[in-house]
């Protein structure tokens, strides 16, 4: 130490960490909770806010406190004022203050679960490791997709979220707050979008070891955009259009592959993974692991567990390249 340099104040140090940690958090991102593009991330970012000041508030009270007795002669205060120094800054103010934050927050609880006027009402399921979307069409029919959820902007939005296996928490800190999928129930949340983009949504409750492996895109557009995505989502799978995507066809069916995946229009019906009707139309692969480009899904297929461990599709590194190649091809098409 050099001599005669006096030490900072600890609440210095102190102080400068919070005001970066401050600063830091504003950034903006498609995963930010303090970038909000919907009504409920409008009012948890707001709430978030009045709780940094109200815990800053607290913080420099007690601070003022403590440099206070640190530095004040002790004849400078009598014992009765004292008391009341303590009484005041480091129990009275703490409670008025954290009393207010919590009638704060519980007042707007009501308004972030009502769903009385939704416009529009989707079922997301959350399994090891991606995440099962469906939406009722307008006939009756349901359209089932992964790994991406879709939105009109400034509509009201009920999501049905439940799980097969184990729990999960879907969150798009951006639209709304996190809720839990938990096995044998369904939670909903109500999310209601303020601007169009496309936003990150993520698994925030561990769920297994790809757990980290678990996001999806969550795009909200204009509304008469939203409807016709949704009328062409309901269509069954365009036909095969050139020789290498009916090879990739050939060998898609040929290899088992329909008996998890379903493509509308086609032999395979499977149930047990994600539906690939329009999978090429999709801005990720893989529950936002990889892109969306033929070579995304000739490495996925063929080296399934080096990208997501123990995820439950086999690999199928045992084909020839080919074969790979057409199948992803394929299956890049299916928009």
């Amino acid at each position: 130490m050099i001599r005669g340099r006096k030490p900072k104040p600890p609440f210095i140090a102190w102080a400068l960490a919070l005001l970066a940690a401050a600063l830091l958090g504003g950034c903006e991102g498609g995963q930010s909770a303090l970038h909000p593009a919907g009504r409920g991330a409008e009012d948890i970012a707001q709430l978030f806010w009045w709780m940094w000041i109200g815990g800053a508030l607290i913080w420099a009270a007690v601070m003022a406190i403590a440099f206070y007795v640190t530095q004040a002669r002790p004849e400078a205060h009598s014992e009765s004022s004292a008391r009341w120094l303590i009484l005041g800054g480091g129990i009275i103010f703490p409670v008025v203050v954290l009393t207010a934050l919590l009638s704060y927050g519980l007042a707007m609880m009501p308004e972030l679960r009502s769903s009385g006027d939704a416009d529009l009402r989707i079922a997301v399921a959350g399994e090891q490791w991606w995440w099962r979307v469906r939406y009722e069409g307008d006939a009756g029919g349901a359209v089932e997709l992964a790994n991406e959820v879709r939105l009109p902007v400034g509509r009201k939005v009920i999501i049905e979220l439940s799980s097969p296996d184990v729990i999960h928490s879907f969150w798009i800190p951006s639209l709304g707050g996190k809720v839990d999928m938990i096995p044998g129930r369904v939670n909903q949340l109500v999310l209601e979008p303020t601007r169009t983009g496309v936003y990150r949504g993520v698994c925030a409750e561990y769920c297994g070891s790809s757990h980290a492996l678990m996001k999806f895109e969550a795009v909200v557009m204009p509304v008469d955009e939203f409807d016709s995505w949704l009328a062409a989502q309901q269509q069954p799978a365009q036909a095969a259009q050139n020789a290498t995507a009916r090879q990739g066809m050939a060998a898609f069916l040929r290899n088992g592959c329909g008996a998890c995946h379903s493509i509308r229009g086609t032999d395979a019906d499977g149930s047990m993974g994600p539906d690939l009707t329009h999978v090429g139309s999709r801005l990720t692969l893989a529950a936002g692991t990889l892109g969306a480009q033929v070579t995304d899904f000739e490495h996925w297929i063929a080296h399934t567990h080096r990208i997501k461990p123990d995820a439950y599709m086999p690999a199928f590194d045992m084909l020839p390249e080919a074969e790979l190649r057409a199948m992803a091809h394929y299956l890049s098409e299916l928009k």
